[in-house]
């Protein structure tokens, strides 16, 4: 059954077995967003200080009735909040919500131990995100249901709307649709079409269309290409495999224009890459000699070789030619070494850091801890981190803290507006 695109409306919903609905107050927002009552139990859409009535049994429920609303309680700007599971706290005032997310990653810190400065956070606003992922499935042969898996569901919500996204990605859901149509020829495919924001257009990259029949026919490629010529976009791959290209998708970072591989990665607003490039860039002034690692395409390794001599490194060999590719167009650089490399399994060692005296570190979700235990052994006087997961991030502080050296400060990212993820990028001293 396809799930409505309209908000739910306040009354009775089916529950599950856990006899009548049962009036709660919530006492405090927990880490993926819903209220938390006495029990606990687990409600979404609710807030602190709040009565409501829950269905359900357990821990987890479902709201009924709000009976006594939160002055903090907003009128949610989507449409599709409460179906989607894309957005879990669009009902929140912003500056309560903000505080909220300041509160849990010096809780997150604090069972490490670890007290520091906290900074005020820099927060994305609605309509500045350059990628979504949305996922496809059948509709009609003309345009396919796009959209987001709805709440704790494999469901999709087809989106006519997503107000975190920049205005120009919003404006091109019905032509993605219209795109996504010819992918879903084989019964099994479910594709996902990750959507990045260039400034020489739309870039979109599938996957998740069967490949075990030969992947897509002749007749569907022609139609992916003729209706991406029609829309406009920049670029179409399938995992990464050209499909359609009409001009090369660039971003500018620092003083160079980059040519971005398929699927590369970038952060997910501009103002946010901004605002996180100028506090790495000022934590690493004064620097002689700098190591970049998990680069990526050089988010900050044009910015940072305007202070000094760059090492660069990073596991994707596509995005190390990226960026070796821009370097003869950026002027003013101090001089930049790149490599690919598997900082997993091969950190840069201490001894390689002999002459290094700050290292960036923006590692994936899971952290940096090979690398970190190197950065420990070594000599590095400054280690700047960022990170898109605060719980990997004081696990690697505390490996750095106990090798002598201090976090000075932190600053909080909002850049996954109204989600319960808060990024974060910290300056470590010795």
């Amino acid at each position: 059954m396809r799930p409505s695109a309209r908000r739910p409306r306040p009354g009775p919903r089916p529950g599950r077995p856990g006899g009548p609905p049962a009036e709660l107050t919530i006492e405090a927002v927990g880490g993926e967003g819903d209220g938390v009552a006495a029990g606990p139990a687990f409600v979404p859409f609710t807030l602190p200080g709040e009565r409501v009535l829950a269905s359900g049994g357990g821990e987890r429920r479902e709201l009924v009735q709000v009976l006594s609303a939160s002055a903090d309680r907003v009128t949610p700007p989507c449409p599709h909040f409460g179906v989607c599971g894309g957005c879990a706290l669009q009902h929140w005032a912003h500056a309560p919500y903000l505080a909220w997310k300041v509160e849990r990653l010096a809780a997150t810190l604090a069972r490490q131990q670890i007290e520091t400065e906290i900074l005020p956070p820099f927060a994305a606003e609605p309509g500045t995100r350059r990628r979504v992922a949305l996922h496809a499935r059948r509709g009609s042969r003309e345009a396919a249901r796009l959209g987001f898996k709805a709440r704790r569901s494999w469901d999709l919500v087809d989106i006519v709307a997503c107000p975190i996204s920049d205005p120009a990605i919003q404006a091109a859901l019905p032509a993605l649709k219209r795109l996504a149509a010819p992918l879903l020829e084989h019964p099994k495919s479910a594709p996902t079409l990750h959507v990045t924001l260039t400034p020489t257009g739309l870039d979109i990259d599938i996957s998740g269309v069967e490949r075990k029949s030969g992947g897509l026919s002749a007749d569907a490629r022609v139609q992916v290409a003729d209706r991406a010529a029609a829309a406009g976009f920049a670029r179409v791959t399938l995992d990464g495999e050209a499909a359609y290209m009409a001009r090369q998708p660039r971003v500018t970072l620092g003083q160079a224009s980059v040519n971005l591989p398929a699927g590369a990665f970038l952060q997910a607003t501009p103002q946010a890459q901004a605002a996180m490039t100028a506090f790495v860039a000022g934590a690493a002034d004064g620097a002689s000699r700098i190591a970049d690692l998990y680069c990526g395409v050089g988010t900050f390794t044009f910015a940072l070789a305007e202070i000094a001599q760059v090492h660069a490194a990073d596991f994707d060999p596509e995005a190390i030619r990226s960026l070796t590719g821009a370097l003869a167009g950026a002027p003013g650089l101090k001089g930049v070494n790149a490599e690919a490399r598997d900082l997993t399994r091969r950190p840069v060692l201490a001894e390689e850091l002999k002459k290094t005296d700050v290292v960036v570190f923006d590692p994936p979700r899971a952290g940096a801890a090979e690398q970190t235990a190197e950065l420990a052994r070594s000599g590095v006087a400054r280690v700047i981190g960022v990170s898109c997961n605060p719980a990997t991030f004081a696990r690697d502080a505390r490996t750095l803290i106990d090798a002598g050296f201090t976090l000075d400060r932190v600053l909080p990212v909002d850049q996954f507006l109204w989600s319960p993820h808060v990024e974060l990028v910290g300056v470590f001293r010795r």
